[in-house]
């Protein structure tokens, strides 16, 4: 399942939420999740050989998160700060220079994208970076939302969908085609 994009120093890798809570036996598991650490590592080192910025975003929530089904949220409670739960699962190889993205980190506000509310966009615009690729889980809920928002920040985005999982299997052409519509490359 190796993708391989050629990257550039313009170029960021933004890795979404691959987190123990979000993989088999977490408790908002996506099927196929651990699966895909050994191609984003392989992604991961292509990235860094290139002199690419390699970005990875995270759920961290505080206890008692809006989104939370005990609170009136949608979900079950997942990646709460500082919890084995909330970790990056311990196969994916993130380099110590790996900018780390922590979102949805209020008690009253969630947040989906790796943009929302972190400075990330800013950031970017200063490191020089002109394209983003995206990959990670879920593909339906947090690396749409990324790459939407990227778009939305003027970025070149890409979509990695190999290398991307989705809570719903039936989503996947809808969110697809909302990517296309919205300018980004998705690459199978």
């Amino acid at each position: 399942m190796s993708v391989n994009e050629h990257y550039e120093p313009r170029d960021a890798l933004l890795v979404v939420d691959m987190q123990n809570d979000f993989c088999e036996g977490g408790t908002l598991a996506v099927s196929g999740g651990a699966a895909l650490v050994p191609a984003i590592n392989t992604e991961i080192e292509a990235a860094r050989a290139a002199g690419a910025l390699v970005v990875a975003s995270r759920d961290w929530h505080p206890v008692d998160h809006v989104s939370f089904e005990h609170r009136g949220g949608p979900w079950p409670v997942h990646c709460v700060q500082d919890t084995p739960g909330a970790a990056f699962h311990p196969d994916l190889t993130l380099p110590a220079d790996t900018v780390r993205v922590s979102k949805a980190t209020a008690f009253d506000a969630d947040a989906y994208s790796a943009f929302d509310g972190t400075g990330l966009a800013g950031y970017l615009r200063e490191k020089g970076i002109e394209r983003v690729t995206v990959c990670g889980l879920a593909l339906d809920v947090c690396v749409r939302a990324t790459a939407l928002d990227a778009r939305r920040e003027g970025f070149e985005v890409r979509l990695l969908e190999a290398l991307s999982a989705a809570v719903d299997p039936d989503a996947i052409d809808d969110v697809r085609n909302a990517l296309l519509d919205a300018g980004v490359e998705v690459h199978p």
